[in-house]
């Protein structure tokens, strides 16, 4: 236990840091959002810490570039802030609420644009994979193993690319060949 409290506590830290570093417009556009939603904002950190945990074990040494392990974050940090909202509101609000804090994520924190598509591409997949399992098992239930392996499996069989034309619907994209 105290070294999953070891790595919460770094992770948070990093988070609030990334925060601090904002200009004054886009931490007001961030706060604004989160202020509005607050339970989906909270649901959202611990998804977004559970995300950091897994990837990190699956993807210890590059998760963080933009390979396998980056394309598998996105795609499971969207099924995870889906999975968490739903308990507590709808398939439909979740969603929208998943879609705006990932959009703005990758608003807040600017990134070459072909690394952007990429991750605005990855969260999608989650999302829809999220949505496609929702038929098949009430949004009560959802265990985040449910989404570790299918997701896992996508990662590995993500496409390389190297312009945004390249993005296939439905197929997790990668800008870097590492696992």
């Amino acid at each position: 236990v105290f070294f999953d409290l070891r790595f919460y506590f770094e992770r948070m830290t990093t988070i609030f840091k990334a925060i601090l570093q904002l200009d004054f417009k886009r931490l007001t556009r961030l706060l604004g959002l989160l202020l509005r939603h607050p339970l989906f904002a909270f649901l959202t950190l611990i998804a977004t810490l559970r995300t950091f945990k897994i990837t990190n074990k699956k993807f210890p040494e590059t998760h963080h570039k933009n390979g396998r392990g980056n394309a598998f974050r996105h795609a499971l940090w969207s099924c995870l802030i889906m999975m968490y909202c739903c308990k507590i509101s709808s398939p439909q609000k979740s969603l929208k609420w998943c879609k705006q804090i990932t959009d703005l994520h990758e608003e807040l924190f600017v990134n070459e644009q072909i690394a952007r598509a990429m991750d605005l591409h990855n969260n999608q997949i989650g999302m829809a994979l999220f949505m496609t399992m929702l038929e098949g098992i009430h949004r009560q239930f959802f265990e985040t193993l449910f989404f570790t392996d299918p997701l896992y499996k996508k990662s590995q069989e993500a496409k390389l690319i190297s312009s945004i034309e390249e993005i296939e619907e439905g197929r997790m994209v990668i800008i870097e060949d590492i696992n």
